[in-house]
Order: structure tokens, then C-alpha cells, then sequence
């Protein structure tokens, strides 16, 4: 009977621990189940076109990686103007998108703009760079990074660690849903979406209530406008679940959410 007693106390605290888990991941998802980002790379007409439009018309927020050297901020800068100010997050995409072009399948590499004949200040130059025509377009000083092609490293070295105040934080490309506390906020978990239906879209996002973490997508077009593509019904299915359960889901702009979990994870230490 003692070893019985002794089992059930034990049960009942590892309960109490578990719901008191819980209770805190919800707390840092604005007390819902999840909080969902969803990411758009690589400044392309097909965000202004599509993407933007979706969102505003569900009044969900986003987050745009934009390259600095895009020809599609130049010839609509009003309209990027326009997308900040209605509380999406502009994002930081690096000035020319450099990828180390000594990695397999990187021939579409351009050698002036090869990560792999960097060095880290002219990485982190260019970088900065960037910040401030961004902050020319919306006015602000808090923003994320996005890794070009998911390169952490120049040359060995993880150059994002001279950048770790400019930034709330910086998105990586490896997929993975993770607690607040477990977040890696100098490379956040993304899922890079190529082709998924609604559905598998949708899918993704239940898990993360069921776990009660943070999920990310990437996407770069939707509806055409580049090689990594997901359809506009696929897209517009995600959007049209996470309105129909915001209830229970926090969606909002990666700036947003790295700077609530930073705050988490300070407070737990």
C-alpha cells in the first residue's frame, strides 16, 4: 500500500509539472495553443501581388526576407511602404542573397556574390546595409534576419554572432516545431514549403497546437513568381484555417514572436 501511495504522489506531481509546462507555452503564445509565423523570401512581385493582399484580407500578419538589391523594392518601394504600415514585418534577406557556392548544387551561385569568398565583415557589412534601407522603407530598428540559402557560416566562422544585436533573431531553414524555451533564436526552425497541398499545410499547424510550439513557414511563391512554389489554393486554405481558429492559434510577424520568446527565455534564467 506505502509503494502504491508513494507511485501516485509521484504520478500527481509529474502532472502538476506537465499542466504547469503547458500553462507556460501557452502563456508566451498570447495564451493560445501555438503561435504560427509565416515568411515570404526573396522580394518578388508575387508578395505584393498575391501574398500581401491574401493576408490583409483575413487581417493576418507576415513577415517579408527582402534582398536589398532586388529590382522589386526599387520599382515598388510606395507598395512595400504600404505592406509595413499595415504591420507586417519587414525583414532582413541580406543586401545580394550571397550563398556559399562551394556546396553541392550551387551553380546558380553568383561568383561576385559567392558566401564562400566572403569574409565575415563584408558579410556583416552588407547585412547592415540592408538594415538601413529597411529602416528608409518602414521607419523601424527591430527586425529579423533570414540566412540566404541557410548558410550560417563564412569560411567555419558563424557570422551571425556579429549581428546578434542588430536583430530580435535570425531564421534558419531546418524544419522543427520547438517550445519557447527551446528556441534557438540565432536559428529558428523554419519548414521550407515546395508543392505541399492545404491539407499537409494544415496538418503542420495541428501538430504544433497538439505540442504547443512555434512553427514557421517558408515560403517564397505562391501562385507562380518562383522555382520553390506552393499553389494559391494551398496557400489561401492555411490562411483561411488559421483565421477560422485564431482563437486558438497566435499568428503573427517573426519580429513579433522572437522578442516575446526572448523575453521567456530571459525570465527563466
Amino acid at each position: 500500500m506505502r509503494s502504491i501511495k508513494f507511485t501516485t504522489a509521484a504520478f500527481l506531481m509529474l502532472m502538476g509539472t506537465t499542466v504547469c509546462a503547458v500553462a507556460q507555452d501557452t502563456k508566451v503564445w498570447n495564451n493560445k495553443q501555438c503561435a504560427v509565423v509565416l515568411t515570404y523570401d526573396d522580394a518578388i512581385d508575387i508578395d505584393i501581388d498575391n501574398v500581401a493582399p491574401a493576408l490583409d484580407s483575413l487581417n493576418l500578419k507576415g513577415t517579408f526576407y527582402l534582398i536589398g538589391s532586388s529590382p522589386v523594392i526599387d520599382k515598388r518601394m510606395a507598395e512595400w511602404k504600404k505592406i509595413a504600415a499595415n504591420g507586417h514585418e519587414l525583414g532582413n534577406h541580406a543586401l545580394f542573397h550571397p550563398c556559399d557556392g562551394s556546396k553541392p548544387g550551387r551553380s546558380f551561385v553568383n561568383p561576385e556574390h559567392d558566401l564562400a569568398k566572403y569574409s565575415v565583415a563584408r558579410t556583416v557589412d552588407e547585412v547592415r546595409i540592408n538594415n538601413t534601407l529597411l529602416k528608409a522603407i518602414d521607419g523601424k530598428d527591430s527586425r529579423t534576419f533570414a540566412y540566404p540559402c541557410g548558410d550560417l557560416t563564412v569560411n567555419g566562422v558563424f557570422f551571425y554572432k556579429e549581428l546578434e544585436k542588430d536583430f530580435a533573431g535570425a531564421r534558419g531553414v531546418t524544419g522543427g516545431m520547438k517550445a519557447a524555451g527551446d528556441v534557438n533564436l540565432s536559428d529558428i526552425n523554419s519548414y521550407m514549403i515546395s508543392n505541399q497541398t492545404g491539407d499537409e499545410l494544415i496538418e503542420l499547424v495541428k501538430k504544433a497546437q497538439q505540442s504547443h510550439t512555434l512553427i514557421v513557414f517558408l515560403f517564397h511563391g505562391v501562385g507562380g513568381g518562383h522555382s520553390i512554389n506552393v499553389s494559391l489554393a494551398a496557400h489561401s486554405k492555411l490562411l483561411h484555417y488559421l483565421k477560422n481558429n485564431e482563437k486558438d492559434i497566435w499568428v503573427a510577424p517573426m519580429v513579433d514572436v522572437a522578442e516575446q520568446v526572448a523575453a521567456y527565455q530571459k525570465g527563466k534564467k
